[in-house]
């Protein structure tokens, strides 16, 4: 079953901001989570965003939340990691 992956306006801003070859690698992945909502390295999340998922891309991490019932993955932070979690 395949999922719809939707970006928060804050998460598009921040894909926009990335350098063109780190923003290739983490378009590469966010298709990919169109098909295999929990691939491979994928984290579920503990404390305040326990309802999500993190993904790593190199130093960069997508931060998501799935919803099974719409079939939906709702994309709300692409940073680095240092950035991610604050």
């Amino acid at each position: 079953m395949r999922y719809a992956v939707l970006l928060e306006s804050q998460a598009e801003k921040e894909l926009e901001s990335l350098p063109k070859k780190i923003l290739q690698r983490i378009d590469t992945k966010l298709q990919a989570l169109s098909l295999n909502p929990l691939p491979r390295g994928a984290t579920k999340l503990k404390g305040k965003e326990s309802e999500g998922w993190r993904l790593r891309v190199g130093d960069y991490r997508i931060l998501y939340q799935i919803d099974d019932k719409e079939n939906t993955i709702r994309v709300y932070r692409i940073k680095h990691r240092r950035e991610a979690y604050r």
